[in-house]
């Protein structure tokens, strides 16, 4: 039995997850109306708060943009007709534009158990946390934030999403919050979401795009499968914002030696990052390295880990010798690592000698442990890097400037363990994404990679990509952009400019 790990509020676990086989359709679920007021959880079974609205402006590329917060609830019913659960949600919608031609994108991070703060409050929305410097670095409390002149609203209408236990997102009074959690019940029930968000708003006849981040790109292409096939709800583009669509190319454990070579170009760019190679690599720029040593680890090295202990002495030693040349570690250490780095063992490893460990969602920053013995970090030093930062701002602007008054803790990350999956298959929507790519062949696909991302690596996303058997014309409809970053790309704002300048170009590219 794999053992799950949740170390972040975006991501998955550093173990593999188990997942639902292809011709297991998530059943919808019943939403009801939201239009009777009480506390945000309390009273009847199937009251709901109304939804706070407030006006604001924002000037983006010298256009005066004005757009309404709609912040509330949409219920969700069961087969008994009664609420079981309420999504917190929070939209984004331009005013002065007609809603029926206007692109909405409905937006979530992952985690599991994420809400979607991340994407909200770094990314994509009207306003933006302050960093303490162009690094992405957190400063000192208390925190503050501002407008967000790369807000993506100035070409899309935005609906972020907490899916149920995350955020403001609960179970009713008598309902076990684990009914939601699993795949094929997340799946229905942001699902359901949309589709009641969609037709309550009239927005059937606006150009319809998901945008999701990490295990949020797990749920984003489930619910291409799920919306096409449960609703006839065709969409125009969906954006993967470090991605996985099949988690045995991330669980790095023996016996599944792919992962090994997918981590290994990271750890290339990682330890350029960090003054580990030698002058011939350190002045190579980023992308050239990462082809450069993609060559080696899908070639050579691929090879020798199908080889496994058939692997002849002279073949052993030109690996030991490349993956030394290209990480920095020493070959000592890399013989008895078997030829095989764990991606947790590098976080500890690479600047071990320095007393330092590097991050998992972004190897640019570093940590200090107790000591400078044993094989992992005792944290993530890119996850402290924001999580007070967005906590902190999320919880002063949603009362302050959204108006919305709640006494529920809003849970940014919490844990959702065990998530449900159908066992013995580890968990895979690429087909489903490519099949509703096919069926729907006007629907395009863009995946965001970050050269410094250790929990989703950029060469993952590639592969990924390329053995999803598209046609040619199909598989013209992904785009693939990257960015000297890590898992949240948007950290720094030259980052979060370009993310949002590539986002744009997308669209244009969608909605003829």
């Amino acid at each position: 039995m794999k053992k799950f790990i949740i170390l972040s509020a975006l991501l998955l676990s550093y173990a593999g997850v188990y997942a639902q086989k292809p011709d297991m359709k998530p059943k919808p679920h019943t939403l009801a109306h939201h239009d009777s007021a009480s506390s945000p959880m309390g009273g009847k079974n199937d009251s709901v708060p109304a939804p706070v609205v407030t006006h604001h402006h924002i000037t983006i590329d010298g256009k005066t943009i004005n757009y309404t917060v709609t912040a509330g609830y949409m219920p969700m019913k069961d087969k008994d007709e009664s609420v079981k659960a309420k999504i917190f949600y929070m939209a984004y919608t331009a005013d002065g534009e007609s809603a029926g031609k206007r692109p909405i994108t409905f937006v979530f991070n992952g985690g599991p158990g994420s809400s979607s703060i991340w994407l909200h409050m770094g990314a994509i929305s009207p306003v933006r946390v302050h960093f303490a410097d162009d690094k992405g670095n957190q400063p000192a409390p208390p925190y503050t934030y501002g407008d967000n002149e790369n807000s993506w609203i100035s070409f899309t209408d935005l609906v972020f999403i907490d899916p149920v236990s995350t955020g403001f997102s609960r179970t009713v009074k008598g309902v076990d919050a684990s009914k939601y959690h699993g795949y094929s019940e997340d799946i229905a029930s942001v699902g359901d979401f949309i589709r009641m968000y969609i037709t309550r708003n009239e927005r059937w006849g606006s150009p319809k795009f998901l945008t999701g981040e990490s295990y949020g790109t797990t749920r984003a292409s489930g619910l291409s499968g799920y919306l096409q096939g449960t609703y006839g709800m065709y969409l125009n583009g969906i954006v993967l914002v470090s991605s996985v669509l099949n988690f045995e190319y991330i669980d790095v454990t023996r016996g599944n030696d792919l992962p090994y070579a997918l981590f290994l170009p990271t750890y290339a760019t990682t330890a350029q990052y960090h003054n580990k190679l030698s002058p011939e690599l350190e002045k190579l720029n980023v992308s050239d390295l990462a082809k450069k040593v993609e060559t080696f680890s899908l070639g050579t090295y691929s090879y020798f880990l199908m080889k496994g202990d058939e692997a002849s002495a002279q073949l052993t030693n030109a690996v030991v010798d490349s993956i030394n040349y290209f990480t920095g570690l020493s070959k000592n250490y890399i013989r008895a690592s078997d030829e095989r780095i764990r991606d947790d063992r590098f976080f500890k490893e690479l600047l071990r000698d320095e007393g330092k460990t590097v991050g998992r969602y972004d190897s640019r920053y570093t940590g200090e442990d107790a000591d400078d013995v044993g094989e992992r970090p005792s944290y993530d030093p890119s996850y402290s890097a924001v999580s007070g930062l967005f906590n902190g701002v999320f919880n002063e602007y949603v009362r302050k400037e959204l108006k919305y008054k709640s006494d529920l803790p809003y849970e940014a990350l919490t844990n959702v363990w065990p998530w449900t999956f159908v066992e013995n298959s580890y968990q895979d929507v690429s087909e489903t994404l490519r099949k509703a790519m096919t069926e729907n062949p006007a629907l395009k696909v863009m995946v965001c990679c970050g050269y410094y991302d250790l929990a989703t690596p950029f060469c993952n996303a590639e592969y990924a990509v390329n053995h999803m058997g598209l046609r040619s014309y199909v598989r013209n409809n992904i785009m693939l952009t990257y960015y000297n970053a890590g898992h949240m790309m948007y950290v720094t704002n030259a980052d979060d400019a370009k993310l949002k300048a590539d986002a744009q170009k997308f669209y244009q590219s969608a909605v003829k």
